[in-house]
Parts: C-alpha cells; sequence; structure tokens
C-alpha cells in the first residue's frame, strides 16, 4: 500500500491541528536539505511539505480523508492509498490526464506554515520543484510633513516576516533607503521592488510597499493633500482685521486677517498645500490667544476694555 499523509507525518487520523504541527516542525527540522545528512532529505522533505500542506488545512483535509475512505472511485486497482495524479485523471471527461487543478488542492506551500521548498506533481506523479515568487509585503513609516513639501531620503528599519530553512515563520530585520519624493498624499505608497519576502528554489523576491503617514503636531495636520495649520493671532487682530506675515509648511506668506474673526476660523489659501499633481489647500486655522493681565496697566486695559463692552454677554 502506498504511504498515506498520515503515514508520511507518522500522525493518527484523529490527529490534532497541533498534533500535527508539532509532527510536521520535527520531520522539517530532521529532513531539511539544508541542515540534514540524510540521503533522502530533500525527496522526503517535499513528502512532507505535500502531507502538512493537505492535513494544515480543514477543507482539504475533509477532501482528503473522503478520498482515503472511498478508495475504489480515485484509485485503479483496490485499496492503493491516495494518488493525486489520479485523482485529477478520473475527473477528467476527456480521458486526457489534466492535472491543471492539481496545485489547487495541495496550494502553495510557502503561503502556509510549512513554507519550504515549493514542488508540483509531474503527469508521472514524481515530484519536480517549482519556482514561486516571493510574497509582497507591506509597511507603513511616519515622515515629518516638510517631506511633503520637499522630498527626503529616509533611512528605515522594517521587520519582514520570511521563514527560516526549517520552514518556521521568523522575523527579519532590514535597514532600507526609501527616497520619498514631493508631492505624496498620506496613505500613498512607494513600492521598493524585490525587497519583500524572498521567492522559493530560483523564484523573483516579492516587492515591499511603503504607505507614507505624516506626523500630526498640536499646530499641523495633513489630510490628503490638504494642509490644516493653526495660527495664533491676538485679540485685536481678530477683532480690528489686520495683515500679518506667517512661516508655514508652504513657506513664508502674508495674510489678512478679516475683520471680527471668529476662534477656529479657517482661512483657505489656494494651491498651497501639498503640491501634488493636484496640489491641495493649506487652511489657516486661527486661534485667538487672550492675553494676561499682571501689570496694573494691563489690569486697568481690561477694565476699560470691560466698560467698552458692557452690553457684552458671553454666556448668553
Amino acid at each position: 500500500m502506498a504511504e498515506n499523509f498520515y503515514d508520511a507525518l507518522g500522525v493518527k487520523r484523529d490527529a490534532t491541528p497541533d498534533e500535527i504541527k508539532k509532527a510536521y516542525r520535527k520531520l522539517a527540522r530532521k529532513y531539511h536539505p539544508d541542515v540534514s545528512k540524510e540521503k533522502n532529505a530533500e525527496e522526503k522533505m517535499q513528502a512532507i511539505n505535500v502531507a502538512y500542506d493537505t492535513l494544515s488545512n480543514e477543507e482539504k483535509k475533509k477532501q482528503y480523508d473522503f478520498e482515503l475512505d472511498h478508495p475504489q472511485g480515485f484509485a485503479q486497482g483496490g485499496n492503493q492509498g491516495f494518488d493525486g495524479a489520479q485523482f485529477y485523471r478520473q475527473g477528467s471527461t476527456s480521458g486526457s490526464q489534466d492535472f491543471s487543478g492539481f496545485e489547487d488542492l495541495f496550494g502553495r506551500f510557502g503561503g502556509g506554515f510549512g513554507g519550504g521548498r515549493q514542488q508540483e506533481y509531474s503527469q508521472r506523479g514524481n515530484y519536480q520543484k517549482r519556482s514561486y515568487r516571493g510574497e509582497d509585503q507591506h509597511a507603513s513609516i511616519e515622515v515629518d510633513p516638510t517631506v511633503a513639501y520637499e522630498g527626503s531620503t529616509q533611512h528605515i528599519s522594517l521587520q519582514i516576516p520570511t521563514y527560516n530553512v526549517y520552514g518556521e515563520p521568523e522575523v527579519q530585520r532590514k535597514t532600507l533607503e526609501v527616497k520619498i519624493p514631493k508631492g505624496m498624499k498620506a496613505g500613498q505608497q512607494i513600492r521598493l521592488s524585490g525587497q519583500g519576502q524572498a521567492g522559493s528554489n530560483g523564484g523573483e523576491n516579492g516587492d515591499l510597499y511603503i504607505e507614507i503617514q505624516y506626523r500630526h503636531t498640536d499646530k499641523l495636520r495633513i489630510e490628503g493633500a490638504d494642509v490644516y495649520y493653526t495660527v495664533n493671532i491676538a485679540p485685536w487682530e481678530a477683532a480690528l482685521g489686520q495683515a500679518i506675515e506667517l512661516n508655514t509648511p508652504a513657506g513664508t506668506v502674508k495674510v489678512n486677517i478679516p475683520k471680527n474673526a471668529r476662534n477656529q476660523q479657517q482661512l483657505r489659501l489656494k494651491d498651497k498645500g501639498i503640491p501634488a499633481k493636484v496640489p491641495g489647500h493649506l487652511y489657516l486655522v486661527l486661534n485667538i490667544v487672550q492675553p494676561l493681565a499682571n501689570s496694573e496697566a494691563e489690569q486697568q486695559a481690561y477694565q476699560d476694555f470691560a466698560q467698552a463692552f458692557s452690553d457684552f454677554n458671553p454666556r448668553t
């Protein structure tokens, strides 16, 4: 009788997911070709990878158990154990040996815990190495808002998930140089080709996508391509309406404060936001700052102010 997947891992049919994983890890340490001295290490590792990929997936395991329990419909010459090539031969309506769905049955081994080396069945039922591209990875970094206007080169350290030689997940630390062009909106991504998860069996590496987020402060925040910048003004500047000069993320600008301006009122400076293809706007958020009355002269000034606005009641 051909060895079935349970035999390959050395577990019983009623083994729990944790028992299956434990058995796989134990065998992976023993037979992984990069560390094993066994003569048949690569062949054995391929077999346990296939077995683990099926038995660790609930739906695949259910289908496989059904085939084991009904061997007459899926194998030739009696109960020979499960044979993937026969499964797809039996399912072919044209009489040809169509194995195009075989990869769907076993999956890409790099996508699960049992990463290891990838392989596929040939039409003769033999294992053949197959190259697979590594998965794309995603990360997010937070940079100063001035980068949106000027661009920058950043050196960042990232922790990239990958697999070790035993097929176990681990974290690899990478330090990369990222060139951020000016005009990037919050949430946009930079693609670093080949800096994602490593490929298998000579396959190319995946890409790394860096999402740009801007660091908000008490005075500044960025929403899309629009920039909101808080500007402190004096009560008389708000009341009388005066021209002031400001240092903003977009540079030095002169602004006319409208007469009787309100606290938190916004003044829009068109196209002074992030200089993207479609530039955003710069919104000046007015914050009226009340001066302290410490000296007698300052206190008298507030008395005169109160007398001048004797009919004003802020609580009505």
